[in-house]
């Protein structure tokens, strides 16, 4: 299992666009990824699950996942956090 914990920078927090490209940079790989925000876990892989947490700008999140390719997953969404200017 890995993990990695992030803070939202983006004024507008985890919205709609962002949110589907981390949806998108998950659903390339075969591990589990889950998104934990307030005490509420959501599939990464599901876009209503990520909006239904309405996450905001300076909140922290983990992501985890757990798989064969793990830690290849937390990887790539963390370079896509970085790319789309959505947390650190």
């Amino acid at each position: 299992m890995a993990e990695k914990t992030f803070t939202i920078t983006s004024e507008s927090g985890l919205h709609a666009r962002p949110a589907t490209v981390l949806v998108q940079t998950v659903g390339k790989f075969d591990s589990e990824v889950n998104l934990e925000y307030n005490g509420r876990t959501v599939n990464l892989k599901s876009i209503m699950g990520v909006m239904s947490l309405g996450v905001p700008k300076g909140s922290k999140i983990t992501v985890s996942a757990e798989g064969s390719d793990a830690g290849e997953a937390i990887a790539a969404v963390e370079e896509a956090m970085k790319r789309e200017g959505l947390g650190e």
